[in-house]
Formats: C-alpha cells, sequence, structure tokens
C-alpha cells in the first residue's frame, strides 16, 4: 500500500525559514502531479502548491514569491521550501499526490498525515 509521509514542520519565528518534505513508498509505477495542501483552524484546506511529472508548478497567491515547490523524481519526493514565514501561513500542512499505484492505468488521491507549522510573530 502507498504511504505518503511528511516531515519538516515546526515553530519559526516570522520571517523564518522552513523546508517540507514528502516521501512516497509501496508499490508505485509512477506519480503524476504532487502538491502541498493546507489546513488552518476554522478553515477549508486548501492548495498551496503543486508541481506536476513534467515539472509544470503553480502557487497559491498568498504564497508567490515565498515558497518554492521541488521533486527528486527518483526517490519520489517531493519538497516545499518556505521563507519569509508569516502569522497567516500557521496550518496543518498535508502532503498529497496523484499516484498510479501498481497498475499504470489507475491512478489515486494519496494523502499524507500532516506536519505542523507555526509562525510566531
Amino acid at each position: 500500500q502507498v504511504q505518503l509521509v511528511e516531515s519538516g514542520g515546526g515553530l519559526v519565528q516570522a520571517g523564518g525559514s522552513l523546508r517540507l518534505s514528502c516521501s512516497a513508498s509501496g508499490t508505485i509505477y509512477s506519480i503524476d502531479t504532487m502538491g502541498w495542501y493546507r489546513q488552518a483552524p476554522g478553515k477549508q484546506r486548501e492548495l498551496v502548491a503543486e508541481i506536476t511529472d513534467g515539472g509544470h508548478t503553480s502557487y497559491a497567491a498568498s504564497v508567490q514569491g515565498r515558497f518554492t515547490i521541488f521533486r527528486d523524481y527518483a526517490k519520489n519526493t517531493v519538497n516545499l521550501q518556505m521563507i519569509s514565514l508569516k502569522p497567516e501561513d500557521t496550518a496543518v500542512y498535508y502532503c498529497n499526490a496523484n499516484i498510479r499505484a501498481g497498475d499504470w492505468w489507475s491512478v489515486r488521491d494519496y494523502w499524507g498525515r500532516g506536519t505542523q507549522v507555526t509562525v510566531s510573530s
């Protein structure tokens, strides 16, 4: 069974930096799009950044210019480099991936359990 495991969350002061990592493991044929979502208390989960198998990236307007998403295609990992963090970035960050697990023709959506990012003023 495919698993996604996030790491790198923590507590940081405003203006600081964090790097989140997500590793996919299991029986994987290939991974299409990988991305990061976040959910703050009382709010809906929102897309932060995503990257396709071809390297195309997109970002939420609120993080554009501060966050960078990148992948290691050989290792099935995705990372989110976050700089100039703001208190409004505080949320649980979730790794997401569209994965062809075993069967190349079957694409499913997988989620990690999330990692807490807290930015203090």
